[in-house]
């Protein structure tokens, strides 16, 4: 099994290519849809190819072209239990307001980047998969649900044991949008629930024992899981 980053506009999304074809873990921003032909090009797949899409939690930045994606290829989207943000994907509970962090030219930078690809445009998904925490989904790749609430109320991560992996979403990033401050963090509490839940659950990361991390936002991280963890506690949120 193969993992295929995105990064695009400070936001990452992945494809998991196995024999069985393809998953797309998170959608980006809706205009990220003009990535994925080029995307699976680069792993010699097409869009006939695809089989299903996952996403770890709702946000915009998550959801993006997901109800494009259901609706063309004819897909299932898998979302977590106990999260329907993915139905209102520019309403979300947080602990701060976004707008004190528009003294900071970099998150002024990050929000044009996106805005240009759509994020006042993100459509919610109409009909979702439900996944929990423990499920192997049945989808290429066969990713392991672990639940990491927090960042959002339904936040999942997913374990790729094949490969060593887990695919953080935003649980634990190496990028905040909102500070522009990199190395493993939380993101800051413009886009967190509940920062007190996500420091906690970040112990299921870090029961992984993986060697890889891969964000929602910023550069993968390679070394211990549990040194990662370590670092994001230490960084914390802002």
């Amino acid at each position: 099994m193969d993992i295929l980053r995105v990064p695009h506009a400070s936001v990452n999304w992945y494809l998991l290519d196995d024999a069985d074809g393809v998953t797309i873990v998170d959608a980006g921003l809706p205009r990220h849809w003009n990535l994925l032909p080029k995307a699976l090009k680069r792993i010699g797949r097409g869009l006939d190819d695809v089989r299903a899409l996952v996403l770890t939690h709702g946000h915009y930045d998550h959801v993006g072209f997901a109800e494009r994606a259901r609706r063309e290829l004819r897909i299932p989207v898998y979302a977590p239990r106990g999260e329907d943000l993915y139905r209102h994907p520019l309403r979300f509970p947080f602990e701060r307001l976004p707008l004190l962090y528009a003294a900071n030219p970099g998150f002024l930078a990050v929000a044009a980047r996106f805005v240009a690809n759509g994020m006042l445009w993100t459509k919610g998904v109409e009909e979702v998969t439900p996944y929990g925490d423990g499920d192997v989904l049945p989808v290429p790749g066969r990713p392991h649900a672990v639940g990491t609430p927090g960042h959002t109320p339904g936040h999942t991560a997913l374990h790729l044991p094949e490969r060593d992996t887990v695919i953080t979403g935003d649980a634990l990033v190496t990028l905040d949008p909102y500070t522009t401050l990199t190395g493993p963090r939380l993101v800051a509490k413009a886009a967190l629930a509940d920062s007190a839940q996500n420091l906690a659950t970040l112990d299921r990361i870090a029961e992984t024992g993986a060697s890889h991390l891969l964000p929602g936002h910023g550069e993968p991280w390679h070394g211990s899981a549990e040194e990662a963890v370590a670092t994001a506690r230490r960084n914390g949120t802002r």
